[in-house]
């Protein structure tokens, strides 16, 4: 249960990026053909930030502490643009345009993942 509330709080917050912003977009005409791609992004998403992104962030504790923890937005950013590019290699269809589309993207999803974190553990 506690897999599908992660999996559905990253398709929440990728779907609020999508639809705030231009330059990240799923492929499909209509929100139906746009589901399956969100999901499989979801997935990637969350194994490339709890992976990939843990690893990052240990290395870069040094840049962290100097930075005041505003090296994490380009973390972020950063795992929001590799996402796209193994996306794009699965052909799945999610596209992120640009470093700067990534960062404001990174912060519309760890707001929102984040909220919606805070939701579903207080209903399970």
């Amino acid at each position: 249960m506690k897999f599908l509330a992660w999996l559905v709080s990253y398709a929440v917050a990728l779907a609020v990026a999508a639809w705030f912003l231009d330059g990240i977009s799923f492929d499909g005409a209509t929100w139906q053909d746009k589901l399956l791609p969100l999901g499989i992004v979801a997935l990637i998403f969350g194994v490339v930030t709890r992976y990939v992104g843990a690893v990052v962030k240990v290395l870069s504790i040094p840049f962290i502490i100097v930075t005041v923890g505003l090296f994490l937005l380009v973390i972020n950013a950063c795992l929001l643009l590799f996402t796209g590019w193994i996306a794009d290699q699965f052909d799945v269809g999610f596209h992120v345009d640009g470093f700067l589309t990534a960062v404001i993207g990174a912060i519309i999803i760890s707001l929102v993942g984040g909220f919606m974190n805070m939701v579903l553990d207080e209903e399970g």
